[in-house]
């Protein structure tokens, strides 16, 4: 039954290999659950916020509601879409929102409704098959690039949150004295070793063996208890927590552009992304039927900010599923599963350290950026786009920053570059898309 409903042979995999691949995706992205409350009210000890209308809003309620609509929006993906795509709130918007909240300027009912006008434009876009067809329109070597960029996005943030890394000052090593930093070597090594020796996976194994590892260490916070129990009584203050009050200005137009934009580019690179990961494009780098996972995207946003969630986007970290060879909906109904799991046991899953889920994000960068090879570098009009979207991802630590600055580089050399050739020819809708794109630079 699992077999024809999700094709597994078809796609050349197997349960265990699909169920292993869900687990690894979802320690991989477990941080979520720790990041998103902290995200919307504040890093620190306290543990509830009141916004400018009086609504207390919990870190709580919000662990429990992202948990909740990450399973829900993933398990979707993976019995509708039938890929190995993990969805969940996306880091920036939130960050972005979360401060506008803390500081007094909007209210949560005004960002939940920023999101909700987001999440519309989305699904209208993709019912009517706008999304798909802006895709079709990028050139091959922009879809070749899309990897490789993404490569080293996973690579820097498995650096930064490591601590291998110093980024606040400057480029640098981190502080190899750091028990944090000597571990997460340890696991890049660990499964290095794993992998080399094709032991089946070695992402997840890596990430078990370091978090026991750090316990000694005291890099692994064991909790009070392993068991929560939901505060159901505050869930109510985050859903249907919808203001409309003082939205209709310049500076709200903007904030929805920022967030539709961004989610925008960061769900297609990583689609396309994890995709040809995966073994899943066509010979012209498409994803067959790609409206299904940029439908269920769209409409997870509209149920993200129904029940107080900001933007619903495609986790780059599916990849390490992917890795794992996680190729089928399996995957992803795997890691929906320990979504629905985390919020009984929440105090579990938040024990993993930094140190064992970034070695696992280091390892997938590189695997991802093994693609460059599809990229021409003999023919600079061709490689220059690639060039510059790989750059700016990596340095200023944005997949749709780099995506779009990419696009707009690739649009610019084309433009001027004589050629007979009609797939070298720049798409007129390419044209029509670099105006938001130079907004997005301006205004984000």
């Amino acid at each position: 039954m699992l077999n024809n409903f999700f094709k597994i042979k078809e796609r050349h995999t197997n349960v265990q290999t699909e169920i292993v691949a869900g687990l690894t995706t979802f320690m991989a992205m477990a941080y979520v659950l720790a990041v998103q409350p902290s995200a919307i009210i504040g890093f620190g000890v306290e543990s509830n916020f009141v916004d400018i209308n009086g609504v207390v809003i919990s870190k709580a309620a919000l662990l429990i509601m992202t948990a909740l609509i990450s399973g829900i929006v993933t398990l979707v993906m993976g019995l509708y879409a039938n890929l190995p795509f993990a969805l969940s709130t996306a880091m920036g918007t939130n960050f972005m929102l979360g401060a506008l909240i803390q500081s007094g300027t909007i209210s949560f009912g005004n960002a939940m409704a920023i999101i909700l006008i987001s999440g519309s434009i989305f699904i209208f876009l993709t019912v009517f098959g706008v999304r798909d067809f802006i895709v079709k329109a990028i050139p091959k070597n922009i879809k070749a690039s899309i990897s490789v960029a993404i490569g080293f996005f996973i690579t820097y943030f498995g650096f930064s949150n490591a601590g291998i890394g110093s980024f606040e000052e400057g480029i640098g090593l981190g502080n190899f004295s750091d028990p944090n930093v000597f571990l997460a070597i340890v696991g890049l090594v660990l499964i290095a070793i794993l992998t080399l020796y094709k032991v089946p996976g070695a992402l997840l194994i890596g990430i078990i063996a370091i978090t026991i590892i750090g316990i000694p260490f005291g890099v692994t916070q064991v909790p009070n208890q392993l068991f929560g129990v939901p505060a159901i009584n505050e869930i109510n203050h985050l859903t249907f927590s919808f203001d409309f009050d003082g939205l209709f200005n310049g500076r709200t137009l903007v904030l929805i552009f920022i967030a539709f934009f961004g989610d925008f580019f960061s769900t297609l690179g990583t689609v396309l992304g994890v995709s040809q990961k995966a073994g899943l494009l066509d010979d012209s780098g498409n994803l067959p039927e790609i409206k299904r996972p940029f439908l269920v995207d769209a409409i997870g946003t509209v149920a993200g900010a129904i029940a107080g969630c900001t933007t619903i986007s495609t986790f780059v970290e599916s990849s390490a599923g992917a890795q794992a060879g996680g190729k089928t909906g399996l995957t992803s109904v795997s890691t929906a599963v320990m979504f629905f799991v985390s919020i009984l046991f929440s105090p579990l899953f938040l024990m993993i350290p930094d140190a064992a889920t970034s070695p696992v994000l280091i390892f997938v960068g590189y695997s991802m950026i093994s693609s460059i090879t599809n990229i021409d570098f003999s023919d600079f009009s061709e490689a220059f786009g690639p060039f510059v979207m790989v750059v700016f991802t990596a340095f200023t630590g944005g997949i749709a920053s780099g995506i779009s600055a990419g696009i707009l580089a690739d649009v610019a050399v084309k433009t001027f570059t004589k050629t007979e050739k009609a797939e070298k020819a720049v798409h007129p809708v390419m044209y029509v898309l670099c105006i938001p794109l130079m907004c997005y630079f301006i205004f984000n």
